[in-house]
């Protein structure tokens, strides 16, 4: 499935894509990929002893908002059209809040049910806007 958002459809070029529905733009927006990759590692640094848990991940969360946004930039770049920058930063922000979700560190001081508020909230919200 390719990751750009279709929103607009010229008919001259033979039909192309269909359009994006406001499911396929949720869908879309989701960083699954690297959500699960933060899933993996908060599983491998609770398994570890004598780290420093809190500073681990600490930075695979600047790591993976990093790796969110060049993946999705990765993922959406088509030849001939602009780089859809909204896209990238509404990925990037709901792998942030994903992690808050989780209730993973380096978010685990705050109560889950504020982190899954807030998802359900953004995951609603998103889909509404198109890149």
């Amino acid at each position: 499935m390719n990751r750009r958002i279709q929103t607009v459809q010229l008919q001259a070029a033979g039909g192309g894509q269909a359009l994006d529905t406001y499911f396929d733009k949720v869908l879309k927006y989701i960083p699954a990929d690297i959500v699960a990759a933060w899933v993996t590692i908060n599983g491998m640094v609770k398994a570890a002893t004598d780290v420093p848990a809190k500073t681990i991940m600490w930075i695979a969360f600047v790591i993976g908002l990093i790796i969110t946004a060049l993946w999705t930039w990765k993922q959406t770049t088509a030849p001939g059209q602009p780089t859809v920058v909204k896209q990238i930063v509404i990925s990037t922000i709901a792998f942030g809040i994903w992690v808050i979700a989780l209730g993973t560190p380096p978010f685990d001081f705050l109560k889950p049910l504020y982190g899954s508020l807030i998802l359900i909230l953004y995951t609603l919200i998103v889909g509404k806007f198109n890149p």
